[in-house]
């Protein structure tokens, strides 16, 4: 007789040995059942991850390209501008703002227009960037 059916009626009838590889059964049944769920939700989630990602991919292609002047003005000159009266070079941040948007826009580096970098001052106090700095230090 299985271990599983004599746990059904009476486990005060069963030895020592017994009711242990019962409980080790059971461990085991109930671990492949889990491992059975997560196993069909994961590729549940997949399956609808592919069909959103599938979705949105005909979306994109039917939306016009984003509104971005189509001529590269980039005066190396006009680039470098004035700040705390020090002049600036900023060609390799303009470089990397050009990739940045055509990356996430998906259009061509050729087709992307910087006029103009503003900088602006970061609002965070001086007291709380030394406070993430100390957090970030601590969790090394």
């Amino acid at each position: 007789m299985n271990l599983l059916e004599k746990m059904k009626f009476s486990i005060d009838t069963m030895t020592m040995g017994e009711k242990f590889f019962a409980s080790i059964q059971v461990t085991v049944l109930g671990i492949v059942i889990v491992f059975a769920a997560l196993a069909i939700l994961y590729f549940a989630i997949i399956i609808m991850e592919k069909s959103i990602n599938n979705s949105q991919k005909s979306t994109e292609k039917a939306e016009s390209r984003p509104s971005i002047d189509e001529t590269v003005d980039l005066d190396y000159e006009e680039v470098a501008h004035r700040e705390d009266e020090n002049i600036i070079d900023d060609t390799e941040l303009v470089a990397v703002i050009t990739a940045a948007i055509a990356s996430s826009f998906h259009i061509p580096i050729q087709d992307v227009v910087i006029k103009g970098i503003k900088h602006i001052q970061d609002p965070t106090p001086i007291w709380a960037k030394v406070g993430r700095i100390e957090q970030i230090n601590n969790m090394l």
